[in-house]
């Protein structure tokens, strides 16, 4: 908002440095864009529409400067007799209009209200216009001049406009009206969009010799939807859409009648028509002087509450404990108490708030135990070298669609912001592609990221942990630079299931959006978590991947790990005192067989003393018999009190490799110092 400062001294005795006046102001909370001589460029909040005006901002900057306030209406006319036009309300989205008729003669400004309207980034068009927006930044409501002799009645009806109905506005765009819209009209057509723009059909020109002045209260959801639906944003809506003030059309109204006589455009013919069905309730809010000081942390004296809240337009009585104060109807901001103790901070000055932590007057709550939850994800998981990811949870349909199991449990929004947030997502693995996207268009080679948070079906709302992994697996000892495959993915899946105190077991699955033969269910006893794999090529082409290594990655639901969690006692294990001995064995098995069918085979014929089973070498190709593969494995054996000898760990050996030819038909291929 653009405020001269000799305008708004028009109302409040400011000093005449407008870099003092913003700098007060911008200690009141206000943000100050720019100081341009005499004009100070301000930026106003949403729910502060009262200071989209200059008479706002004065009464902002006497309250700073502790100096009267003048409304400077002292003379606004009154015209008496009756109405020219008649009005009629047929729509709740308006709760006031009212309207004058004056005679004009069109022609230029007089060069100050030329001056003033340019210094506030308004063009001046011609004398009657120029009063409409003249009035519009001065008191901060909107108004609407209508070309009289161009009106079919001439009679104005405010109703919802019919479906299809056609208006081209004063910009000279063809605009297709709808039945959510409220619209101005006369007897035969709509003549403006209530609140947003008036037609060109009843526009004032060089030839107008009658005008009808609207000044109207128009319901901000109404404004807001229609504005949006047109796609048309003006000073009007803008303005309305956060809140006019109801008591101002009439008052508005008789300021643009007095600028008229001022300047010598016109004069009002008959009364002024008010249409006000609904008076506003009155609104009183409760202020504690105790809470105030609670709240702000200091005391503030009650005769700079008073001073502070009475020159903003509150109306303050005493009360017992504190005051009653009468909300003004311009301030559509204020509800409750804590937001009168936000005025008097302000203007008070947060600067003479000592900084003190308040005294705790009970135990904090608890933390919840999502919060433990994530924090222990992100702790293991940047740990093991990914970043976190924070992606979108409305997406658009194209991605969802090959990650959910049927496109019926998609959850569409209702009034999506545009066709990029179309459904909310039924996996975090559509956001994390997009990421991995964007990372390797930039010439990210190696990418490892996770995201936690929730996910949506028709079934309803869950929450899980996603990861995906692509170039190089992680920094090894070993020199293994090789690309992240499946068992990266799966060791994800073990180490987020580890940190919660569960074991969890692979099974062989299928998955649209996963390779086949490279996805793999994550379950819990009966109960699957979630699933590992690789991404299908495809998929990630689609969403515009350049051609690079495989991306693996994987999802757990987290509800079952925190259940395991919550009731598993915390135990520590002492480090071992005696030595391990390890066994490395190569043998030909059936390719599909599954590895975890192999450890537990392992497993139930070793003694207690096993206590690692981990396969590092899988190999298909010259040598190796058809249909098997040669399977490398490595056993730890220990004992947690003594030192195990040769002699039972080869006897330990011999076992499994019995049990594995027995059950699986395995060939021992030589063993490994």
């Amino acid at each position: 908002m653009k405020a001269p400062l000799t305008w708004m001294r028009e109302f409040a005795p400011l000093p005449d440095d407008a870099a003092a006046v913003a700098s007060r102001l911008g200690a009141c909370g206000f943000e100050v864009a720019s100081v341009d001589g005499d004009v100070i460029d301000f930026e106003i909040t949403a729910n502060r529409p009262d200071c989209l005006s200059v008479y706002g901002l004065a009464r902002e900057a006497a309250t700073a400067f502790d100096v009267a306030l003048t409304s400077g209406d002292t003379s606004l006319p009154d015209p008496q007799g009756k109405a020219s036009i008649p009005v009629s309300i047929g729509d709740a989205g308006c709760a006031r209009y009212a309207m004058a008729v004056a005679s004009v003669t069109i022609g230029p400004s007089p060069e100050w209200l030329a001056a003033r309207l340019a210094a506030a980034g308004v063009r001046p068009i011609n004398n009657i216009v120029d009063i409409t927006n003249y009035v519009m930044l001065e008191v901060g409501h909107p108004m609407h001049a209508f070309d009289l002799a161009k009106l079919g009645g001439p009679e104005i009806r405010v109703r919802r406009a019919r479906d299809k109905e056609a208006l081209v506005t004063l910009d000279g765009v063809r605009r297709t009206l709808d039945d959510t819209m409220l619209v101005i009209a006369d007897r035969e057509r709509a003549v403006a969009v209530a609140g947003v723009m008036g037609g060109a059909g009843s526009e004032v020109s060089a030839a107008t010799t009658k005008v009808a002045f609207e000044s109207a209260w128009f319901l901000p959801a109404s404004v807001r939807s229609a504005s949006r639906r047109l796609g048309l944003k003006t000073e009007a809506s803008a303005r309305f859409e956060r809140g006019a003030d109801i008591s101002a059309p009439a008052r508005a109204l008789r300021r643009a009648l007095q600028l008229l006589t001022q300047t010598g455009a016109g004069e009002v013919t008959g009364g002024i028509s008010d249409v006000y069905p609904r008076p506003a309730a009155a609104r009183t809010v409760e202020l504690s002087r105790a809470r105030l000081a609670r709240l702000l942390g200091d005391t503030v004296p009650d005769t700079h509450v008073e001073r502070i809240l009475v020159h903003l337009g509150f109306a303050v009585r005493g009360a017992a404990g504190g005051w009653s104060v009468d909300v003004p109807t311009f301030r559509v901001d204020v509800a409750r108490e804590a937001d009168l103790i936000e005025e008097v901070g302000r203007h008070w000055g947060f600067d003479r708030i000592p900084a003190t932590f308040p005294a705790l007057s009970a135990v904090p709550r608890p933390m919840s135990p999502a919060i433990a939850r994530d924090r222990k994800l992100r702790r293991i998981l940047t740990g093991a070298g990914l970043q976190e990811a924070c992606t979108f949870t409305f997406i658009e349909r194209e991605a969802a669609e090959p990650f959910a199991a049927d496109a019926n449990t998609l959850v569409p929004i209702a009034n999506p912001l545009s066709e990029k947030f179309a459904v909310l997502r039924p996996s975090l693995l559509p956001g994390l592609v997009d990421a991995l996207v964007y990372s390797r268009r930039r010439e990210t080679a190696d990418v490892r990221i996770f995201e936690s948070g929730a996910v949506f079906s028709s079934a309803g709302e869950t929450t899980s942990v996603g990861w995906l992994l692509t170039g190089a697996r992680l920094s090894h000892w070993s020199g293994d630079a090789s690309p992240a495959d499946f068992f990266d993915a799966r060791g994800i899946a073990d180490l987020v299931s580890a940190a919660f105190g569960v074991t969890v077991s692979a099974r062989a699955a299928t998955r649209p959006w996963f390779v086949p033969g490279r996805t793999a269910e994550i379950a819990l006893g009966d109960d699957v978590l979630g699933v590992v794999g690789e991404i299908v090529p495809a998929l990630l082409a689609a969403r515009g991947l350049p051609a690079g290594p495989p991306v693996v990655g994987g999802e757990l639901a987290l509800a079952p790990l925190v259940r395991e969690d919550a009731g598993a006692p915390r135990r520590s294990t002492p480090l071992p005192r005696f030595p391990s001995i390890v066994r490395d064995l190569s043998f030909f098995i059936g390719e599909r067989l599954p590895a975890a069918e192999v450890r537990g085979t392992i497993r139930s014929n070793a003694p207690p003393t096993l206590v690692s089973v981990r396969e590092f070498d899988r190999y298909q190709g010259k040598g190796v018999p058809d249909g098997m593969i040669s399977l490398s494995v490595r056993l730890t054996f220990r004992d947690n009190d003594r030192t195990l000898t040769d002699v039972e760990v080869q006897r330990s050996v011999d076992a499994i490799l019995a049990a594995l030819a027995a059950r699986h038909g395995a060939i021992l291929r030589g063993k490994t110092e």
